[in-house]
């Protein structure tokens, strides 16, 4: 059995213009179909008809690029739990449900199109010291630097983030905390990201400030929507990193 979905999608020719929401009903919409899936639905329809079709970012559609994102009746990614917006069944909505859909909306992410931000924000941040730098050669063997199970586990944990960016879009400071946290905390558990320890908090702190993102209180609202289930544990981390790296400067 099919459904008939009624939707408010929100429309933005470019960054500079104004938006609005904009009523669309699409029909033949099967539950096993993705949310995705269903706006291509949609945007057959108004192809066929020789409208504009409504932009929206995905690449890999199986939960795992952090390209797509929208914000779903107010919350980022839809209803489900740990769940990508690509990865989002329509078996989660009921038949002639109504359903908003707007893009994730903070500053520092303006809007391109419709459902598309600019997410290089994000870019700039790791290009800061996300990332190890000393030349290893070739690859070690995988046991030649032994590694504590716990710390594994927590840097892989943190490594999980895809950087979808529904942290910024649920936080009601639009910060990046989250984000920002996870990448500085998976190369803090391993030893090869010890000997930046210090620069790479800073550094992507500092252009985190930059960029025009908020800063964290404490609402939670981040770990919640994440798909990943990034705990906010890390930004507790990332705060410890920085003081640290803040002291050694001064001497102290």
């Amino acid at each position: 059995m099919t459904m008939t979905i009624h939707l408010q999608v929100w429309r933005q020719p470019g960054a500079k213009a104004a938006g609005r929401f904009v009523p669309y009903t699409v029909d033949g919409v099967d539950p096993d179909m993705s949310f995705l899936e269903m706006l291509d639905l949609l945007n057959e329809s108004l192809v066929k008809r020789g409208q504009d079709p409504v932009a929206f970012d995905s690449d890999c559609r199986e939960g795992i690029c952090g390209t797509c994102g929208v914000v779903i009746d107010g919350v980022a990614h839809g209803p489900k739990r740990m769940t990508t917006t690509c990865e989002l069944r329509m078996r989660a909505f009921r038949d002639g449900q109504k359903v908003t859909v707007e893009p994730f909306r903070a500053a520092a992410l303006p809007v391109v199109k419709d459902l598309v931000v600019d997410r290089s924000a994000f870019d700039r941040i790791i290009a800061k010291g996300g990332y190890v730098s000393v030349n290893t050669g070739s690859a070690p063997d995988g046991n030649a630097l032994p590694i504590a199970k716990p710390a594994a586990e927590m840097a892989m944990d943190a490594a999980a983030c895809i950087g979808c960016a529904a942290c910024v879009a649920a936080c009601p400071n639009a910060s990046s905390s989250l984000f920002t946290a996870a990448k500085i905390a998976q190369l803090r558990y391993l030893p090869q990201g010890v000997a930046e320890r210090e620069r790479r908090v800073v550094g992507m702190v500092v252009q985190m400030d930059v960029e025009g993102f908020g800063d964290c209180s404490n609402h939670g609202e981040c770990e919640a929507v994440c798909p990943k289930g990034i705990a906010i544990t890390n930004i507790a981390l990332m705060r410890r990193e920085y003081a640290r790296a803040l002291l050694r400067e001064d001497g102290s």
